[in-house]
């Protein structure tokens, strides 16, 4: 019986959950970094792109294509790109706006679909906390294999696997989700980054990704900022 097809999102989201304590890695960043996720998928189905530059001054806006059909097909993205459709943004504004409340949204997705399991439990025995487990690990399996393929052995990605790396790279945990063998993680790292920035689809799709990773990786430095900061 075959899966149903995962949203990029969804892909993310199972690499950076560890399997046995169901909690997510990165999660002081996870807002941008899930609505860039999405923001990446509606480029990848040309429901959106990036105009543009006018100066060095000026961030550049996403616009959503009208009469686009397969993106709406999902609610999630449908409700990403009626986000997006409301006027211009630039991509650091939109992926804050995407991802509220979505990393919520995919753990519960997927828990309806047998890949992950909800857990209520109490820390301390009085503490209310809820983590995600891993129910049926042939999916990340797979998406860590196809990231395997590309980052170690060196074939190359489809666009949406591309679009995956580019995303894991923007967060420097591209190296973290494959078994390196031989290969340092600096290689790992330069291999990752050569498929973000490489020809791999059409240059609305590219300039989207790029957009989207400058906002993570931007959301991601005040994260470390701010948790520097309060640990002084």
């Amino acid at each position: 019986m075959s899966q149903p097809k995962t949203l990029i999102a969804e892909d993310l989201l199972l690499l950076l959950m560890d399997d046995q304590k169901g909690r997510l890695a990165a999660s002081s960043y996870a807002r941008p970094l899930f609505g860039g996720a999405l923001l990446v998928e509606l480029a990848l189905d040309e429901a959106v792109e990036v105009e543009e530059k006018r100066s060095v001054w000026q961030a550049a806006k996403v616009h959503a294509r009208q009469g686009v059909t397969g993106a709406t097909a999902d609610p999630l993205l449908s409700h990403a790109w009626a986000t997006v459709a409301e006027k211009p943004r630039s991509a650091q504004d939109l992926v804050n706006r995407l991802g509220k409340g979505v990393r919520e949204e995919l753990q519960h997705r997927l828990v309806a679909r047998g890949i992950l399991e909800r857990r209520e439990t109490k820390i301390l025995g009085l503490f209310p906390s809820t983590t995600w487990p891993a129910a049926d690990l042939r999916r990340e399996q797979q998406v860590r294999q196809q990231l395997q393929d590309c980052l170690v052995t060196g074939l190359s990605p489809d666009p949406r696997t591309a679009a995956l790396i580019a995303l894991l790279s923007s967060i420097d945990h591209a190296h973290k989700v494959v078994d390196r063998g031989a290969l340092s993680n600096g290689q790992v790292k330069k291999r990752a980054k050569a498929i973000a920035e490489g020809a791999w689809a059409a240059k609305a799709v590219r300039d989207a990704v790029a957009a989207s990773q400058a906002a993570i990786t931007a959301a991601v430095m005040a994260s470390t900022t701010a948790a520097a900061a309060g640990g002084s």
